[in-house]
């Protein structure tokens, strides 16, 4: 029923025979302290740990945090009281000064096997349980070549997989242990020295604790775990293995040939941790998932591209020389004829033709697919990982909340334990005074969108009357152009409302770290949703709908003269609004996420080589390496998914109005992996590892554009292209339709908006033929919302949260355990029994 279990990896076990007191000093009397018992193996260590900026300086107490501070710093006293407090914890501490400036000093931090376990408990951790029988991991159903990593020549990435359980000392013997330096992994260890520090007080006081206080305040310049060391070798790893797991990761993973390749999402976990894991895994899925999306795209653009020469609409343009165009502006616009739109009717029959509809609907359905199979692999993803178990329950509450609502405390009805409690009304005045202020922010943002707006409508008159031929008789699109410039750098300075959203989060103050991040999620997806798509709303549904008619003209400020829509329509204006938009995002994302670290990173190597020399700087031990590497983000992968997901609803929402969407952004994205996995091993210091079961709010964030993509694309489809008004023309007015006389007529309507001529008894009013359109429309609008939506609803009844495969495996497991632990207290009381009979302590009646 289930697959052979794989072999069990070799540890090589260290003698745990040695307990050293370490305690040193530098020629300064600062540059090397260890405080505590060093539990560290002292055989078996090699040599090189003395030497590898790993280790302290007697090759044993692994390092598994750095702390640097600046002498000079005035914070000295809650710094001391800080570090005086970690002693007091267990973790044994070195220091030691920078070799490139003495005015820095890097703490190094260990901790000792009775510090892990107590809070490894503590946390929570769950770590591999003692069984002869062990399940075989799931396997995916994805191909193993070529795009497969090759396991037999980087055999590290196989990995034990066992059943695993909460740590606890009191069944210390359950648990798989080889050796107890080696039993924490160093993300593990980093970890739960977090723990630590993030609850260790520097002033008395119930607010005073915390290192990220201590961060703030300047009393600390930065923490960080270490990276395994350099991730660059001078031997192949084919014929040398992997000098580490970061330098493994570059290999298979961060190097820009491996493009091609499946991800070794397993590796990426051990070395980041579950969140980071989890990223790359949705995101490698989102960019597998833009396949067929992409396909369909290029097949309808393609299908405008072979059927151009037999557009009717097209050639009935071109061929209107003798139709009459009114200007577009009061001054300096001139008359036109209609035929001299026919370059822009061909552009727009490209992306606006009879595939639309057929795009339209199967994206709607693909954003379904892909988030219910995205559902099943995470599941899969969370069973590999241990995570099936795990709950908010067990993540710690933020030290922030603990602090403020220490004094107020109630019952955990989980844990049955006493915790800080926020009251209703103070939860409730906190969210009411943050809700105001985003609404003000939004706010903010559409009065941008309004100043775009004027700056169309001034802008048509003076392009119309400029002096170059070519921009003269193309106004339109020059203005369209330039707002969409314009619009993207005011969409970039209005990103500072990130410290509003901060400020409001923090107001609220969020139970735990995983309610903050939400929070603060929610708030900027909402301002950058808001700032990246008004403009885009705007041209798909207001632009060219409220100008009037000749005569009676809407004008803004009673000045200037509303815009309207091209003669060949709006959708060539939402395209080119979409395309600008869409490329010059993702262009300086992809900059600023790696080419601002790689000139920082360059520009401090270049100091440092022209301070110290080549030599001297190959020969920095790991912690100031690491130092002198960009910090991650404080907001941990909040950049990367907000990119991701304003390209998502790029790629769906408006993809009726641009079907090449889906295949930009999978183009993007197959650099984009391998530029962020670049960034994290290379270029930024090493994150702390943290846990989470899923991608947390922007599951929800996604479901909800999958909605919205619906609705958008209906009125997409019905409103802004020529879809509706062609199909009407064709069943009621064209020639097959049998209309007599009226039906051989041109399929262009004498005007736009389907009004009267001016010399008809009601000038200008609107014809039979508008309400025939509207009406189809709206029928459009009803009919593909409720198809759609209805294929969606069976969509996700008809594929399940779980594979069968994964839920049978899940119940065998639970069988297993609950058999393994009876077999394990059974062998315990016989144990007992056998000694006591040899003590001569055995009573009658004993069971068993």
């Amino acid at each position: 029923m289930f697959p052979p279990t794989p072999k069990e990896k070799k540890i090589k076990p260290f003698i745990l025979n040695h307990t050293e007191i370490c305690s040193s000093l530098g020629s300064n009397g600062d540059s090397q302290l260890c405080f505590g018992n060093c539990f560290c193996s002292s055989q078996g260590v090699p040599d090189k740990n003395k030497s590898n900026g790993l280790y302290f300086r007697d090759g044993k107490c692994r390092i598994d945090y750095i702390l640097v501070y600046r002498k000079s710093s005035p914070q000295t006293e809650k710094r001391e009281i800080f570090e005086r407090n970690i002693r007091a914890e267990g973790l044994q501490m070195e220091k030691e000064s920078s070799l490139t400036n003495s005015d820095i000093i890097f703490v190094k931090l260990h901790a000792p096997w009775e510090v892990l376990g107590r809070y490894a408990e503590v946390m929570n951790v769950r770590m591999p349980f003692r069984i002869e029988r062990q399940i075989s991991r799931f396997q995916g159903w994805l191909p193993r070549k070529p795009m497969r990593l090759d396991k037999e020549t980087l055999p590290d990435l196989e990995e034990n997989d066992c059943y695993t359980a909460p740590f606890s000392q009191q069944r210390i013997h359950h648990f798989i242990i080889h050796n107890k330096d080696t039993f924490f992994n160093n993300a593990t260890r980093s970890r739960i020295v977090h723990h630590i520090l993030q609850r260790v007080k520097y002033e008395e006081g119930k607010n005073k604790i915390g290192l990220n206080r201590l961060l703030t305040n300047g009393s600390y310049e930065a923490a960080f775990p270490l990276h395994e060391g350099s991730y660059r070798s001078k031997n192949s790893i084919r014929t040398h293995g992997a000098e580490n797991h970061r330098h493994l990761l570059y290999e298979c993973w961060a190097s820009w040939g491996m493009w091609y390749k499946y991800q070794p999402l397993d590796l990426v976990r051990r070395y980041f941790g579950e969140k980071i894991g989890l990223y790359f895994a949705w995101l490698g899925w989102y960019t597998g998932m833009l396949f067929p999306a992409a396909f369909i795209g290029l097949f309808v653009f393609l299908y405008g591209v072979t059927t151009l020469n037999h557009c009717q609409v097209s050639k009935e343009v071109c061929q209107a020389t003798d139709i009459i165009m009114c200007p577009i502006c009061d001054k300096f616009c001139p008359f036109m004829r209609l035929s001299d739109s026919c370059v822009y009717a061909k552009v727009t029959h490209l992306f606006d033709n009879g595939a639309t509809v057929f795009f339209a609907v199967f994206m709607a359905v693909w954003a379904t697919v892909f988030l219910e199979f995205w559902k099943r692999r995470r599941a899969v993803i969370a069973y590999d990982w241990d995570l099936i178990d795990w709950e908010e329950e067990e993540e710690e509450i933020r030290p922030q909340f603990e602090a403020k609502y220490s004094k107020k405390e109630r019952m955990n009805p989980i844990s049955g334990k006493p915790e800080p409690y926020q009251a209703f009304a103070d939860k409730c005045s906190r969210l009411i005074v943050s809700a105001s202020g985003i609404f003000f922010m939004i706010c903010v943002v559409i009065a941008a969108v309004f100043g775009i707006v004027i700056y169309r409508v001034v802008t048509v008159s003076t392009f119309a009357a400029f002096k170059w031929a070519l921009i003269r008789n193309n106004s339109q699109v020059a203005t369209t152009g330039t707002a969409v410039c314009i619009n993207f750098c005011i969409i970039m300075l209005l990103n500072l409302y990130e410290k509003v959203a901060l400020l409001l989060t923090n107001l609220e103050q969020p139970r735990t770290e995983s309610e903050w991040e939400n929070s603060f999620t929610l708030k900027m997806f909402l301002f950058q949703f808001v700032n990246l798509n008004s403009s885009t709303f705007y041209i798909a549904f207001f632009l060219g709908r409220f100008t009037g008619h000749p005569g009676a003209y809407l004008r803004l400020i009673n000045r200037w003269r509303l815009e309207e829509c091209h003669p060949s329509g709006c959708l060539i204006d939402l395209c080119m609004q979409m395309g600008i938009i869409m490329v010059l995002k993702q262009t300086w994302n992809n900059f600023m996420e790696l080419g601002y670290p790689l000139i920082q990173n360059w520009w401090t190597r270049r100091k440092l080589y022209q301070e110290h020399g080549s030599q001297r700087k190959t020969s920095f031990p790991q912690w100031e390496k690491d130092y002198n590497l960009q910090p991650m983000n404080a907001y941990g992968l909040f950049d990367e998914y907000l990119e991701m997901i304003l390209q998502f609803g790029f790629t769906t929402i408006f993809v009726a109005a641009f079907p090449l969407a889906p295949l930009l952004a999978l183009l993007n994205n197959i650099i984009e992996i391998r530029l962020d996995a670049y960034k994290f091993v290379t270029q930024w210091r090493r994150p702390l590892a943290s846990r989470a079961k899923d991608i947390g709010i922007w599951y929800g964030i996604l479901e909800g554009i999958g909605i919205l993509s619906v609705i958008t694309n209906a009125f997409v489809v019905a409103v802004t292209s020529d879809f509706i008004p062609r199909l009407v023309y064709a069943y009621k007015y064209g020639p097959c339709a049998g209309q007599g006389e009226a039906g051989q007529n041109s399929s262009l309507s004498l005007y736009r908006d389907y009004r009267d001529p001016p010399h008809s008894p009601v000038p200008y009013g609107y014809t039979l033929q508008f309400w025939h359109v509207l009406a189809a429309r709206l029928a459009f609008i009803i009919v593909f919302e409720h198809l759609v939506f209805c294929i969606k609803h069976l969509i996700s009844y008809l594929i399940p949260d779980l594979p069968k495969d994964l839920r049978d495996r899940m119940r065998r497991e639970k069988y297993l355990i609950q058999e393994m632990m009876y077999e394990a207290e059974l062998e315990r009381l016989q144990k007992e029994r056998k000694e006591r009979k040899k003590n001569g302590k055995s009573h009658h009646n004993e069971w068993p």
